[in-house]
C-alpha cells in the first residue's frame, strides 16, 4: 500500500520472551493491517528467548532490541527508547487485531488532539479459542477480582457494560471519549492501547507500568481524553488452568516485588471493599454460579462456567503468594508464552 503521508507513523512495541507459540500470528496480523507498511516499524523486545522467536521476528522485518530486565513492562520501555513513531501501540505478543482495518480505527480518534491515547472496547475470541480465551473475552477480564473491584475497562457479558466505574464518556459514534479527570481510573494501558508517543515518553523510565500511565497523565496534564475505540483485539491469554495460575502468580508477585517503588495506581482505594465481595463469593460459591449463569443467558458461551474455577484459582494464587512469598519477583526462568 502506497504511503499516506496525512496518516501518522506508528511504533509497535511488542515485549518477547520465548513467545514462538503465538507470535507468527500476532506480526502477520500486523503486516496484513490496511494501512500503509513503510509508517508502521514493529520493534520486538526480547528478553533472552531461547525458542524461535527471534527468527519468527525477523522474518516479519521487526527490529530487535534486547531487555535484560527481562519482563514486559521492562520490554515495553525498552522498545520504546528506540521508537520513532508518531504513534506508540503496545501490542504483546499474545495479542491479535481485530480486522484489517483495525489500525485506521485505532489511529482516528488522533485527530481531536485532546485525545491522549485509544483502546479497543472489547476482547473477542473465537469459537476455537481454549475454554480460558473464551472466557476472558467473555468477561471482558484476565483477572475476576477486577469485576468485584469495577475497574476492568472491556465489556462484559457479566455487568453489560466496559466499566464499573463512574467516568465522564462522551459517545462520538466510532468511539468514547473518556475524561481523565478522575482519581481512580479504569485498568487502561494495556492488549492493544496507542499513546501519543511525545507524551508516554516523560512517564517511562526503566519499566513501562501501563495502568499507572493514565493515572500520572491525569494528574500531571489535565485536560487529555483516554479514546475507547468499538473494536475488539483477540488475546490469546493462556492454554489451560495451570497456565491461568501460573499468569496470576506472576502478576501478584510482580505487583509485590515493585510495591516498594512509586506506583501511581491507588490500588489502595478500590482493593479493600472489592476483595471482601470477591472473597465471600468464593467461599458461598452461589454468587458465582449465579454470574455464570447471568453471562450464559447473554453469550449462549459455555466458557461461562469457568467464571467459578478462575475465582477460585485466583483466590488460592493470590492468598498463597501474599501469605509467603511477598516481595519476591517471579522468576521467569523457563517461561514460555
Amino acid at each position: 500500500m502506497a504511503a499516506d503521508r496525512s496518516l501518522p507513523t506508528i511504533s509497535v512495541l511488542v515485549p518477547t520472551l520465548n513467545s514462538e507459540r503465538t507470535l507468527s500470528e500476532c506480526l502477520r496480523v500486523i503486516r496484513e493491517q490496511a494501512y500503509p507498511q513503510d509508517r508502521i516499524e514493529i520493534i520486538v523486545a526480547d528478553g533472552g528467548s531461547a525458542d524461535a522467536t527471534t527468527t519468527i521476528a525477523r522474518s516479519y522485518a521487526a527490529r530487535i532490541v534486547p531487555n535484560p530486565r527481562i519482563t514486559g513492562e521492562a520490554g515495553k520501555a525498552a522498545a520504546l527508547q528506540v521508537a520513532s513513531g508518531d504513534l506508540v501501540a503496545l501490542i504483546d505478543s499474545d495479542n491479535i487485531l481485530v480486522g484489517v482495518d483495525w489500525l485506521r480505527r485505532m489511529v482516528a480518534p488522533f485527530a481531536d488532539r485532546s485525545i491522549v491515547a485509544s483502546e479497543p472496547i472489547a476482547f473477542w475470541a473465537r469459537m476455537d479459542d481454549t475454554l480460558i480465551d473464551r472466557y476472558c473475552a467473555l468477561f471482558g477480564v484476565n483477572d475476576p477480582l477486577c469485576l468485584f473491584i469495577g475497574n476492568y475497562d472491556r465489556m462484559s457479558a457479566l455487568t453489560g457494560t466496559w466499566t464499573g466505574l463512574p467516568l465522564n464518556v462522551c459517545d462520538r459514534g466510532d468511539y468514547l471519549a473518556i475524561d481523565l479527570d478522575r482519581p481512580i481510573l479504569p485498568t487502561f494501558g494495556a492488549n492493544g492501547t496507542l499513546y501519543r508517543r511525545e507524551v508516554l515518553v516523560r512517564y517511562v523510565g526503566d519499566y513501562l507500568m501501563d495502568v499507572d500511565v493514565p493515572i500520572r497523565i491525569a494528574r500531571e496534564q489535565p485536560g487529555f481524553r483516554f479514546a475507547k475505540v468499538k473494536t475488539a483485539i483477540r488475546h490469546r491469554f493462556c492454554r489451560d488452568a495451570s497456565a491461568f495460575v501460573r499468569k496470576q502468580t506472576r502478576r501478584v508477585r510482580d505487583f509485590s516485588s515493585t510495591s516498594g517503588e512509586v506506583r501511581q495506581y491507588p490500588w489502595d482505594s478500590v482493593l479493600a471493599a472489592g476483595v471482601r465481595r470477591f472473597v465471600i463469593a468464593c467461599v458461598t460459591i452461589v454468587p458465582l454460579l449465579a454470574q455464570s449463569a447471568r453471562a450464559y443467558r447473554r453469550s449462549r458461551d459455555s466458557a461461562a462456567f469457568f467464571h467459578p474455577v478462575a475465582c477460585w484459582l485466583t483466590l488460592w494464587a493470590y492468598g498463597v503468594n501474599v501469605l509467603f512469598a511477598r516481595g519476591r519477583a517471579l522468576s521467569r526462568s523457563g517461561w514460555r508464552q
